[in-house]
């Protein structure tokens, strides 16, 4: 005969027992599983039985109809009593001394729990799955609806049996089993930014002031002669892009600047690097300025000694 998945065979175990928790016995090892004591007759019974093993039983509250499954550790309960671990009689709503009913049950093994932790704090452990599945190895079975107690550092984390399959109620023996996860009750999704409040009347556009960029200006040290002597003008400073001065263009299309930089070589009649590339040709009339400094250069070289080789003096080796 099946009900609601479970399997009872036609000649079963079952008996009233009033129930206490483990701490009457001092078997507080039985708190970290879901193994009850029962008295011996309840062995002579079960032997005289064609059971299947290992021995799982319903646990149930008649008052309230509260049902769960559990297995057994001993039969050494005094007759007419039996202890239980004291979260399995929270679940059943049990205070010491009340009745329950026990039957022998065979159920399938489980392929799939999904689990509940009460608080955030289970999630904190550094490896919440290897301490799951040793508080596990101490369970043989689940049921739908119930919480579980696993300790882990002198603390409690309650479980929830959320959903188990392929029936209510499942075996956890010697099974593989998939493990799922659902949120922790206190569990609080985080909270959004919230996008701030635009701000009343048009906003003023910034005015962003950008420094033009220096341009490059190549050859603009100063120059030197081979011989040292002291040059006859001074060249002109190198322009920045902040003290740049427009460019005027004259009556021939060509800028001052241009035409200043020519002066200064047409004057020299030297070759001066950085000056304007486009220079006017030689047989531009040069002004009354540029033929003044061309003479003055003209008598410097005609003062200046000319150099002569080979005009030392001559030593022979013979002494």
């Amino acid at each position: 005969m099946f009900f609601d998945g479970y399997h009872y065979h036609g000649t079963t175990f079952e008996q009233s027992y009033r129930c206490y928790p483990a701490s009457f016995i001092d078997k507080p090892q039985i708190e970290s599983g879901d193994k009850i004591i029962m008295p011996p007759s309840a062995l002579d019974r079960l032997a005289s039985l064609h059971i299947d093993y290992p021995m799982l039983f319903e646990v149930r509250n008649a008052g309230i109809e509260r049902v769960t499954h559990c297995g057994v550790l001993e039969f050494i309960a005094e007759e007419g009593m039996i202890y239980m671990p004291y979260w399995m009689m929270q679940n059943l709503l049990l205070q010491e001394g009340d009745i329950v009913r026990v039957r022998n049950v065979t159920l399938p093994k489980g392929t799939y729990v999904k689990l509940q932790p009460h608080t955030t704090d289970f999630l904190d452990i550094s490896n919440p799955k290897a301490i799951l599945e040793t508080a596990l190895r101490n369970y043989s079975c689940l049921t739908t609806g119930d919480s579980i107690m696993v300790p882990y550092n002198n603390k409690k984390y309650f479980i929830d049996i959320v959903e188990t399959k392929p029936a209510n109620a499942i075996s956890i023996i010697e099974t593989d089993c998939e493990v799922d996860f659902a949120p922790p009750l206190d569990y609080k999704e985080p909270e959004r930014p919230t996008a701030p409040a635009a701000a009343k009347g048009p906003a003023k556009a910034e005015e962003v002031v950008t420094e033009p960029e220096p341009k490059f200006n190549p050859f603009t040290g100063s120059g030197r002669r081979l011989d040292g002597r002291p040059l006859a003008y001074e060249p002109a400073p190198a322009s920045s892009s902040k003290d740049k001065q427009p460019v005027v263009a004259n009556g021939n299309g060509q800028s001052s600047v241009a035409s200043s930089s020519e002066k200064a070589t047409r004057a020299q009649g030297k070759l001066v690097f950085g000056a304007n590339a486009n220079r006017a040709p030689k047989e531009a009339a040069p002004k009354v300025g540029a033929a003044k400094e061309t003479k003055q250069e003209e008598q410097e070289k005609k003062d200046e000694p000319k150099f002569q080789a080979f005009s030392g003096k001559k030593y022979s080796l013979r002494g």
